[in-house]
């Protein structure tokens, strides 16, 4: 049974553009739409997310969803919301690419329904033996040079230059809707705001071409209440690539967005009905500290990326900065153990000091910069504000060993309660 997936990105604020007559027709019957996906890298990152979302809504809505990785227009390269022309990717490095993608989409939609199956498909098949004459006779024509340039994503090009192939871009996704249309009978093309250039000109393609209904829309692109771009942390993308990305760094991103973002965050990237998020907004106004809407939006979003385990996972991993033990460290592999402590200052000392063993006080004052002298070091050991791994230190006398490495690499130290040092063996 079909129900309104127009109505649901509304109130959820994901809705940005939409042609007329695509709610009408979305009320009416099933209908196929399509998402494009760059393959710009072998995995996807949170910024892809909401179009995922957006397909995997889409399909329980009652439509068939249809996702393209963009072989063939990768070749090329998307000059939308872009201020420069970017490195075009080599053959063997777009496929790897596109291989990542699909493997990451096929986790997210049902291949497998039996009324409207998602499928995936590349428009590399369909252009690999398109000859350039042939799409320029065939396809060119159908959209004048006037029409290309009044687009957004090449007008705001025109100054720094923009070389044909990137011209080319809009031509290429436009054909790509009108195969889908022809061959899949796909009468919607989605993606971001920044896509609706590239989208229409795929519905104008289609309309002058043959004459056939085409539809579109898009969705929000996302921002942090502050202004700066979502989906990006001080270390890069967040991707949805564990191995980029571990599970606890990415439920780390989720679980420390601001107040002013959880709100929005979790009407669009969560299943949670309308009901659900707006009892959890309530329950949250009445008690901000206890964070109940990023703990639930980092539930939600980690255990529909990464499963139940990694969510596991990364709750008990965050939980070992605030009462781990020396157990629960050595319990991390070591890029899980490298993540929490991710950006706290570093110092090296080699392996002959640690097999003859250094005294607790010359450790923190003259192999490291912890402490700016001894008298310091022991003011701090007497004060109880030093632990190693995880345990206070209460002697001045002890001795620190190859026996106090973790992954026989590193010894964590605490000074006070918040601040953190990794010694590193060299």
């Amino acid at each position: 049974m079909l129900h309104s997936f127009i109505e649901e990105l509304r109130w959820r604020g994901a809705m940005h553009d939409i042609m007329p007559g695509t709610e009408e027709l979305l009320s009416k019957q099933s209908v196929s739409g399509y998402i494009g996906f760059d393959p710009t890298a072998d995995s996807l990152h949170v910024g892809s997310l909401l179009q995922i979302i957006t397909l995997m809504r889409f399909q329980k809505a009652g439509h068939k969803p249809i996702a393209l990785v963009g072989g063939a227009t990768g070749m090329v390269g998307d000059p939308s919301g872009k201020s420069a022309e970017r490195n075009l990717l080599d053959e063997e490095a777009l496929n790897k690419n596109v291989e990542g993608i699909k493997k990451q989409l096929q986790q997210f939609l049902d291949f497998n329904s039996s009324t409207n199956s998602a499928e995936l498909v590349n428009n590399y098949d369909w252009m690999k033996d398109y000859s350039f004459i042939n799409f320029i006779r065939d396809i060119g024509k159908f959209l004048t040079v006037n029409y290309m340039m009044a687009k957004d994503s090449v007008k705001n090009r025109l100054e720094t230059g923009m070389s044909f192939t990137e011209f080319s871009y809009q031509l290429l996704q436009g054909y790509d809707f009108y195969y889908l249309n022809q061959h899949k009978n796909c009468k919607l093309q989605m993606g971001g705001s920044d896509q609706w250039g590239n989208i229409t000109s795929g519905t104008e393609l289609i309309r002058r071409k043959s004459g056939a209904d085409a539809f579109a829309l898009t969705t929000q692109l996302i921002k942090k209440a502050d202004g700066t771009k979502f989906g990006k942390s001080e270390g890069g993308n967040i991707w949805l690539d564990k191995t980029k990305t571990s599970p606890y760094k990415f439920y780390q991103f989720w679980i420390n967005t601001p107040d002013e973002d959880a709100e929005n965050f979790i009407k669009l990237f969560t299943f949670l009905s309308k009901q659900e998020i707006e009892n959890l907004i309530t329950e949250h106004t009445l008690d901000k500290g206890k964070r109940l809407l990023q703990k639930t939006l980092c539930k939600e979003v980690t255990l529909m990326v990464h499963g139940e385990a990694n969510y596991n996972l990364a709750v008990e991993t965050s939980q070992v900065l605030f009462n781990g033990s020396m157990n629960d460290l050595t319990a991390l592999d070591e890029t899980t153990f490298l993540d929490v402590f991710d950006g706290v200052p570093q110092f090296k000392i080699t392996t002959t000091n640690l097999q003859t063993g250094i005294n607790i006080i010359d450790l923190l004052a003259e192999h490291t910069q912890i402490a700016p002298s001894k008298s310091e070091a022991r003011k701090l050991i007497a004060g109880g504000g030093v632990s190693i791994n995880k345990q206070k230190i209460q002697q001045h006398d002890i001795v620190v060993t190859n026996n106090d490495l973790i992954n026989q690499k590193y010894i964590l130290v605490q000074k006070g309660k918040k601040n953190y040092y990794l010694i590193v063996l060299n």
